[in-house]
């Protein structure tokens, strides 16, 4: 059976170049006001280049990574790969940090930081679904991830987060870094970790 590739780094650890962007993601990457957003965005789009290039064999430099929204247009969306539109694709960025799935079938990952202090009670209300409780904020970016993963599998929506309980609906793969950075990525095929 084929496996998902995972991949996870920080975002100065990332290696590629600007020029394996295409037009509309270096658009966005300019817009960011901080360089530190600036950095993780496109660390984040190099490392699913990196990661799709390692499934599929392919030089990352040539794989491009595509999106388009009704609403938004080109550099938004759901993304699909030129190379292999059929592979579930997804990303995700946090302050630092940045990971990427490829796969066959439907992918979804996200990172997140776990907030210092009490309980941000707001995403609780945003997040939980009656009868999931969380009791501290490491509970909560547990949650958050994995629904997230939901969210861009296509499962769940940001407005439907709150009303679905968490139910896994495929293979879950969670890890979290020592500076606080929780993950999840659900994949309908294994998941292979590899960075």
């Amino acid at each position: 059976m084929e496996q998902a590739v995972i991949m996870a780094a920080r975002s100065g650890d990332v290696g590629g170049s600007m020029d394996w962007l295409t037009e509309a993601e270096r658009e966005r990457a300019e817009r960011f006001l901080r360089d530190d957003d600036r950095v993780t965005f496109v660390a984040a789009h190099l490392l699913v280049r990196q990661c799709a290039a390692h499934y599929l064999g392919l030089d990352p430099a040539t794989v491009t990574l595509l999106q388009h929204c009704p609403v938004h247009g080109p550099g938004h969306g759901v993304p699909y790969l030129e190379q292999a539109p059929e592979l579930g694709v997804s990303l995700s960025h946090t302050r630092g940090y940045v990971c990427a799935a490829v796969g066959p079938g439907r992918v979804g990952v996200d990172a997140e930081r776990v907030p210092d202090g009490p309980l941000v009670e707001v995403l609780v209300t945003q997040l939980c679904a009656p009868g999931e409780h969380v009791s501290d904020n490491r509970e909560l970016i547990r949650l958050w991830t994995r629904k997230e993963a939901l969210v861009k599998r296509g499962e769940l929506t940001l407005d439907s987060l709150s009303s679905m309980p968490w139910s896994p609906t495929g293979h879950l793969l969670e890890w979290e870094e020592p500076d606080g950075v929780m993950a999840a990525s659900i994949t309908d095929a294994p998941p292979l970790r590899i960075r």
